[in-house]
């Protein structure tokens, strides 16, 4: 029997292995599968061999607080690969952590194939990175079209695949009137996947909905929560007695609630290409600490957090980002969207344009599991 042996570091990336795991179980049931990984491989049946939770950090003052836990995941990880002996290390985003991963396992067993999802972002920062990656990933799958001429300058086999985020997915609907008063408009929330940034962020948005509050009673602002931070969010929100707000955690139910939504306030990250496809206008927010702002701040090479705004170097989506990221602003900025339809529809029409470009003309899933399956 087959072998892969899957690795992610955080939420994003364990929803987005799933979505290719669950179609290549469809292509060959015959696979065994091993992973460090989450809630979402965990639906799949597919075992961790320790909690994702205990790798999940953000930024550089988290990473270097818990630098030698990390280093014992590591080790704990390459050691457990080492004994499974997959055919293939299936690395799913999170570089700094994946990618150590897959370097530690090609050095004792060149035999593994290593194959890589959702390239590190070498064009915002450290393109330097590149050369090294030749000499341990045997393939690396990419989000964006644009990424491609960064791997072939140095031979890397790779290939465009598309975002995930971006396809149409069928679901079936469901009805929200036991969630959602149909009286109400609702305005989705995104605090983050990670405990770290949902703790900075839930404050900040606890304040937000209040004013809102305040000026609105036809408002209802639902949380959009993984399962490993839907009761950090729920007790926050007890405790500090919010009216008109909500979590959840189940997907169907996040995706149209996404869908009938008139806004949505978002954390920087992958979730926002959700929000572009779904064509619900937004907002971005983000913030850390301020050491590691200012690291990031010498690092990076673009001016924006948001990919969509990245691409067209301009600002399609607001950013309220460090200091502009406060109830006050937040509370602002949505008002004067909701009270300018026309720049609403600009926005819209924006991203419309956008997605058009960077979408895969075909199934992400499906090329990433059809990859993975001609290495088995």
């Amino acid at each position: 029997m087959k072998k892969i042996f899957i690795v992610t570091g955080e939420p994003s990336g364990d929803k987005l292995a799933t979505t290719v795991i669950s179609k290549l179980k469809k292509i060959n049931p015959n696979i065994e599968f091993l992973c460090v990984g989450g809630a979402h491989l965990s639906s799949l049946g597919i075992r961790s061999i320790f909690d994702l939770k205990e790798i999940t950090y953000l930024g550089f003052t988290s990473v270097l607080f818990n630098i030698f836990k990390i280093r014992n995941r590591i080790n704990k990880t390459v050691e457990e690969i080492i004994k499974f002996n997959p055919d293939i290390l299936f690395t799913v985003d999170s570089p700094d952590f994946t990618l150590r991963v897959a370097e530690r396992v090609k050095k004792i067993n060149n035999d593994i194939k290593t194959i890589h999802y959702v390239a590190p972002q070498v064009w915002i920062w450290r393109e330097s990175r590149v050369k090294k990656f030749k000499e341990f990933i045997d393939h690396i799958l990419l989000l964006f079209n644009f990424e491609t001429k960064y791997f072939d300058k140095e031979k890397i086999p790779n290939t465009f695949v598309g975002h995930p985020l971006l396809e149409e997915n069928k679901r079936s609907k469901i009805d929200l009137s036991s969630f959602i008063n149909k009286d109400k408009k609702i305005i989705s929330i995104f605090a983050g996947s990670r405990k770290s940034e949902t703790n900075v962020l839930l404050p900040i948005l606890c304040n937000f909905i209040s004013l809102m509050n305040k000026k609105f009673n036809d408002r209802i602002f639902v949380f959009h929560a993984t399962d490993e931070n839907r009761e950090l969010i729920v007790n926050f929100l007890k405790k500090n007695s919010l009216k008109n707000s909500q979590v959840i955690s189940d997907e169907n139910i996040k995706f149209q609630i996404l869908s009938n939504s008139v806004f949505a306030v978002a954390k920087s990250g992958t979730v926002s290409l959700e929000i572009c496809n779904a064509n619900i206008p937004s907002i971005i927010i983000y913030k850390i600490n301020m050491i590691n702002y200012w690291i990031m701040k010498f690092l990076v090479k673009v001016k924006f957090a948001n990919i969509i705004n990245i691409i067209n170097n301009k600002e399609v989506i607001p950013e309220l980002l460090q200091g502009e990221c406060n109830a006050k602003e937040i509370f602002n900025s949505v008002n004067y969207l909701l009270a300018h339809p026309d720049l609403l529809n600009s926005q819209l029409e924006n991203i419309k344009k956008t997605l058009k470009n960077i979408k895969s003309k075909t199934s992400s899933t499906e090329k990433v599991s059809t990859i993975l399956s001609q290495y088995l």
